[in-house]
């Protein structure tokens, strides 16, 4: 027999202007499943991420649009989306976990025991840097507190700064190409990138010393969109290639083409650079530098968890 709720889909709820809403055990478990989510993209992410049934989840963000009497998100074919209703609420949500965490510190500080949630949000394909203190830092954090829910998550830089601003991630290490105002920045280590050839192209086989700078500006250049705008690196006119990539992934599997040039990490590279299938090119004048930061929201209180992954990664 279907519920009440099982048939809502899309539906808009009445709703009463002077009416109040109390916050019971239910619709804590209801809240954490929105919160759910909204964080996963979607219904779908968010039913693996629970290991729970999609029918159950679906059930559930109905419930608690009933509760509310308000029609939280669109979930039909077109996709996932949130109405300004359920932005609304998915923003009351963060800010009552994160009261409820505040309230559970302290609690049990007192008793000489961290508890709580630390979501982080991380760069992608930063894994292979021998200079990235993240892996050992996480480990360092979890000895010392292994109560606290850890969250980790890969994204780009885009993501990650939308995270950071809607609340979604309490902190992220990322490449920073220029400061902005509503964040704060820790400096963690430097990422080095190389102009890379792979075997099968013309100046593989062509010695360092014979190679010259002009030749270079002659070669097809990977223009990597997500990268190439920021590092402020003017030798080459990457605007007007018209190979592009978004990942450092695809413009790896551009260089192995045979057919073009382009920057990757070269932390990434050393694969490649072992099996010979790649070589970097060109003199160290034009390798670029990147700090990587840990990046807070300017104004967000940095708690005992948030402090001791900062001391976890050598932040003063």
């Amino acid at each position: 027999m279907e519920s009440k709720v099982s048939n809502t889909g899309n539906m808009n709820y009445p709703r009463t202007e002077n009416s109040s809403v109390t916050i019971n055990n239910v619709d804590l478990k209801l809240l954490r499943v929105f919160k759910c989510v909204v964080e996963a993209g979607g219904l779908t992410s968010a039913s693996h991420e629970l290991n729970i049934g999609l029918a159950a989840i679906s059930k559930q963000v109905s419930d608690l649009e009933i509760r509310l009497g308000m029609t939280l998100c669109s979930r039909g074919r077109e996709g996932f989306e949130l109405t300004e209703y359920g932005i609304t609420v998915y923003q009351a949500t963060l800010e009552l976990f994160a009261s409820l965490n505040i309230f559970r510190e302290r609690l049990h500080n007192s008793r000489s025991e961290l508890l709580g949630d630390l979501s982080i949000s991380v760069v992608d394909n930063t894994i292979s840097d021998p200079l990235s203190p993240v892996t050992k830092a996480v480990q360092q954090l979890h000895l010392a507190a292994p109560k606290v829910n850890i969250r980790l998550q890969t994204a780009h830089l885009d993501d990650i700064e939308k995270g950071l601003n809607e609340g979604r991630f309490n902190c992220a290490i990322a490449p920073v190409y220029e400061e902005k105002g509503e964040f704060d920045y820790y400096p963690v280590y430097t990422e080095t990138s190389k102009l890379y050839c792979s075997s099968e192209h013309p100046l593989f086989i062509l010695p360092d010393s014979d190679m010259t700078l002009e030749q270079l500006k002659q070669q097809k250049i990977i223009n990597h969109t997500y990268v190439s705008h920021r590092h402020g690196n003017k030798f080459f006119a990457f605007n007007e290639s018209n190979i592009q990539a978004v990942q450092v992934e695809a413009v790896a599997m551009l260089i192995l083409t045979g057919h073009f040039i382009g920057y990757l990490p070269a932390h990434y590279a050393a694969r490649y650079l072992n099996e010979k299938r790649i070589r970097a090119i060109g003199p160290e004048a034009i390798n670029v530098s990147t700090p990587f930061c840990l990046i807070i929201k300017k104004g967000r209180k940095i708690n005992q968890i948030i402090k001791l992954f900062m001391d976890s990664l050598g932040i003063a």
